[in-house]
């Protein structure tokens, strides 16, 4: 059976999930914005196509970042205090991209329109590519104290590995943007972002293969968990070609089920190697944080528990039906708000 400390781990593992397949779209449409659009009406699809949706899909990382600070306090400390400055920049980024959504459409001329399209891009760009720096320090190893304080300088955060583990979020994101982008839109938009999100197939799966050759040699998880991220792998090598097979035949839904496949399997890997771990001390391994070290009391986590299964049919039954709400197909002869 399992304990509170595991279910609790597993529940920030969901909400992460959950928050890199929902915003995750949300991303690479933003993204795609800059490249993907001849002009500032199909720009406005675009933005149009996530508009009811990314608000939401935020919350996922509030709630994953609350669980975190109620369920493991000395994680979120030691996480949020070592990180301080990029997720500082995370923040400003999703501010401003929230911002940007409101303010374009306020303004008619064109200056004004490229500054907030500028917003928008970066803030797209910067969130998973920051993410993905901080999930592959995690599995790294950075140097954490006896005193759980992570006191990692500029090199310990952003090396090669961490900057590869970050593109590859990001060009995961924008595939998986793209072909949201083929659910939502009708015409030569939704052409060109499948034939892309098909050309972007390769540099992807190179991405891939790089990252777990790294992974496999510069960290520890495959040694501890070997079977079941030997099992992912498979599954997702699986998941990647019947994407391009999808994608090829125009099944845009089961294309779309596959890169967020694709997403979920990368994020559950990153828990399943650190497991029981939260972070990895590249000092000593009896420094590192675990989720008996770095949790909660029992009684807290109990009322948590208690509270987490009440609210949460609710949250998801919202979520569920503003998808349902809105998923019709956007075209330019609608009323485009933003």
């Amino acid at each position: 059976m399992l304990s509170l400390n595991e279910l609790w781990f597993i529940l920030v593992a969901v909400l992460f999930i959950g928050f890199f397949f929902l915003e995750g779209f949300d991303f690479g449409v933003g993204m795609s914005t800059r490249f993907l659009a001849k002009n500032d009406m199909e720009r406005r699809v675009l933005i149009n196509s996530i508009g009811p949706f990314w608000d939401a899909n935020e919350v996922w990382l509030l709630t994953a970042g609350g669980a975190m600070f109620a369920a493991f306090p000395n994680w979120y400390a030691t996480l949020f205090s070592g990180y301080y400055t990029p997720l500082v920049v995370l923040l400003l980024a999703l501010i401003g991209r929230g911002v940007a959504f409101e303010f374009r459409g306020k303004g008619e001329s064109e200056r004004w329109k490229k500054t907030w399209d500028l917003a928008i891009f970066l803030g797209s760009l910067l969130p998973p590519f920051l993410l993905g720096v901080v999930f592959s320090g995690l599995l790294k190893g950075l140097p954490i104290d006896s005193d759980m304080e992570m006191r990692a300088g500029l090199f310990d955060m952003v090396n090669l590995y961490t900057l590869i583990g970050g593109i590859t979020v990001v060009v995961l994101c924008l595939v998986h943007g793209l072909l949201f982008t083929t659910l939502r839109t009708t015409g030569s938009l939704q052409e060109r972002a499948r034939k892309l999100a098909h050309k972007l197939l390769i540099p992807l799966a190179a991405l891939f293969v790089i990252f777990g050759v790294m992974t496999y040699f510069q960290t520890d998880v495959f040694e501890v968990r070997a079977l079941p991220l030997t099992l992912i792998a498979v599954v997702g090598l699986g998941a990647f070609l019947l994407a391009g097979q999808f994608i090829s035949k125009k099944r845009d839904g089961w294309a779309f089920g596959m890169t967020g496949t694709l997403i979920a399997l990368s994020i559950s890997s990153v828990f399943i190697g650190l497991f029981p771990r939260v972070m990895i001390s590249s000092i000593s391994e009896a420094y590192s944080l675990t989720i008996h070290n770095a949790a909660s009391g029992p009684y807290s986590l109990k009322i948590m528990t208690i509270v987490a299964l009440t609210l949460l049919p609710f949250v998801l039954g919202y979520q569920i039906w503003s998808y349902f709400v809105f998923h019709k197909r956007i075209n330019e002869k609608e009323h485009l708000e933003y």
